[in-house]
């Protein structure tokens, strides 16, 4: 099989030598995935937003990858501030409205998380075809 990095437009690692995620055969699998605003190249500071634009990204990671959010079988979470789990519910639910399929989710307090960023994930998904 071959490894494929999978890079979007508005969205890296900074100088990193990493991809953003990754496709093994059909495996997608990413690295932190964050909401950065590709418009502005800024994290903004409002956890709404930054949720927003999390799944906003992590969707573009995915179509770029050649699958979809309805491809992901599991999303870990790292929030900073426990006001983000709220964000990120309402987020979930937009993106897996179906509560008979939705991915397995795992979420994780991180107060290490740089600067200004309030949340942060990463997914694996499993695209057929």
């Amino acid at each position: 099989m071959i490894r494929r990095s999978i890079e979007i437009e508005g969205f890296s690692h900074g100088a990193q030598p990493i991809p953003a995620a990754c496709r093994v055969g059909p495996l997608i699998m990413t690295g932190g995935v964050y909401g950065l605003d590709r418009a502005s190249s800024k994290i903004p500071d409002d956890v709404e937003e930054q949720v927003r634009l999390m799944f906003d990204n992590l969707a573009r990671l995915l179509e770029a990858g050649g699958g979809g959010l309805a491809d992901v079988a599991r999303m870990t979470l790292y929030v900073k501030v426990p006001e983000a789990r709220a964000a990120v519910n309402a987020e979930w639910i937009k993106a897996f409205p179906d509560p008979k399929s939705r991915p397995a989710r795992h979420t994780l307090q991180n107060d290490g998380l740089p600067a200004n960023m309030l949340v942060q994930c990463d997914a694996t998904a499993w695209v057929q075809g």
